[in-house]
């Protein structure tokens, strides 16, 4: 048990540090003497829980990524209808964004970059059974005929990818876009492109 309690802890320091590195020094210093250095934790530790440096490169996306979903999912589960869904989930995943961002940075930083192809399992989280889906919690919604049957990855296109780019570009260019208006316009527009007619 105390085995595994430091090898969790050990795991967390080293995602911790990958943050930490990535925020500071940006992609071209996101090396893994950097995270080493940072983490105080050996290579071959690294090696040991991640494979490969690649490995917990694509651990720390699937973390980011799930951090930021389970924020902006909790109040969505909490609404009373789709469209108080809708906003719930818009309003907190852009000011997760806001609040967090070493995560949004990480996140939307890394979206594209290699080392999520030649670890795409450990990218989708590191539990990936359970990954949060947005689809899964507007299933209540669909149900009930108040949301569109779309197929579900096309449903969180709809949902996720408007405020993503929103939160891309704020990143990219902050005096350009206001989050809190993005909020308020982007919840509306995309209750209309979900809705049920």
């Amino acid at each position: 048990m105390a085995k595994q309690s430091r090898g969790e802890a050990t795991v967390e320091r080293l995602l911790s540090a990958a943050l930490e590195v990535f925020a500071t020094s940006g992609q071209a210093g996101f090396t893994v003497q950097a995270v080493t250095r940072a983490s105080g934790v050996s290579l071959g530790s690294l090696y040991h829980h991640f494979g490969s440096f690649n490995g917990l490169a694509a651990a720390l996306y699937g973390h980011c990524l799930h951090e930021t979903y389970t924020a902006a999912l909790a109040p969505l589960d909490r609404a009373r209808t789709a469209r108080t869904g809708i906003r719930a989930f818009v309003t907190t995943y852009l000011r997760f964004i806001q609040d967090n961002p070493a995560v949004a940075r990480y996140l939307h930083g890394s979206a594209y970059s290699s080392y999520l192809a030649v670890d795409a399992d450990r990218a989708r989280g590191v539990e990936p059974e359970h990954f949060p889906r947005v689809a899964d919690h507007l299933g209540r919604w669909v149900d009930s005929n108040e949301i569109a049957r779309l197929p579900g990855p096309l449903l969180e296109v709809l949902v996720v990818g408007p405020v993503a780019v929103a939160a891309h570009r704020w990143l990219a260019a902050p005096e350009d876009i206001d989050l809190g208006q993005a909020a308020r316009i982007l919840s509306d527009r995309i209750w209309a492109s979900v809705r049920a007619d």
